[in-house]
């Protein structure tokens, strides 16, 4: 079922996706209006050796766009630097989802507006950064579109957005070890017995929070996550794996409680689950 799901989630896309790719094409500016949004690049001054930039996407009421994993289905942002002019690297720095269950299944989104921060590294320091963006990303209601827009931004020192830039990378999750003695931690990883390859998941959550957890694998692999189970874990299922899958299999856990996120790194051993 959600092979069958995802599969035509992908055609719809790539339907759409060539049909935009044939349509007038638009100048670049540093704002886009899409289906029922709003594609803007946005710029924050220097920080040390990079340059501070943003993706800023703004929806219309009850629209949503996904995270860089979209659960299970929907269309991540995608980015494409390749016009830009004296730069040397795009790092983008994703915020934290957040989790939106439907008839669709679960999703990991961004509502209402989504700040994605890039740090931007010129290839000369001495002199200008122009970014050129084409941007796919998709907008969701009842039915997912993918939208598209070329932007393009000097940045020549203007730090007018810096502050919104900032508050996004506040909620950016920490790296952070298992079992780390914090307030919120990732502090097991345990086989659990069932029809599927599963795992409990036990967690360290602030009183009064409701965590949510957001399970990334390698390719071809999909994860799904519970709510959480009495408060401090989760059960975390393998849905699909390759059929061929041995050895070990990194994992990346992110958790989010109140305005806190972090994630983990943990690694499975694919040879040990039922194929």
């Amino acid at each position: 079922m959600v092979s069958m799901f995802r599969a035509a989630s992908v055609a719809f896309f790539c339907v759409l996706s060539f049909a935009a790719a044939i349509a007038q094409p638009v100048k670049p500016s540093a704002t886009t209006q899409g289906f029922h949004s709003r594609a803007r690049l946005i710029g924050g001054g220097q920080q040390g050796e990079h340059w501070l930039a943003g993706v800023e996407i703004t929806l219309d009421q009850g629209f949503k766009t996904y995270w860089r994993t979209p659960g299970d289905s929907g269309l991540p942002p995608r980015f494409d630097w390749s016009g830009s002019e004296n730069v040397a690297s795009t790092e983008i720095r994703w915020p934290a989802p957040k989790r939106h269950e439907d008839a669709a299944g679960v999703a990991y989104v961004y509502g209402k507006q989504a700040v994605i921060p890039i740090l931007v590294k010129p290839k000369d320091p001495a002199k200008p950064v122009r970014l050129a963006l084409a941007l796919e990303y998709g907008v969701c209601k009842d039915i997912c579109i993918p939208a598209n827009a070329d932007l393009s931004l000097d940045l020549n020192g203007a730090d007018s957005e810096r502050n919104a830039i900032e508050a996004a990378l506040v909620k950016v999750p920490l790296p952070q070890a298992l079992a780390a003695p914090a307030d919120l931690s990732i502090l097991s990883v345990a086989p659990l017995a069932g029809d599927k390859p599963a795992f409990t998941v036990t967690i360290r959550a602030p009183v009064g929070t409701k965590p949510a957890l957001f399970p990334e694998g390698p390719e071809n692999w999909f994860f799904s996550a519970s709510h959480p189970v009495d408060g401090d874990h989760f059960i975390l299922t393998v849905e699909e794996k390759p059929k061929d899958a041995s050895g070990p299999v990194s994992l990346r856990l992110t958790l989010v409680a109140g305005d806190k996120a972090i994630e983990t790194e943990v690694s499975l051993d694919a040879s040990d689950l039922p194929r």
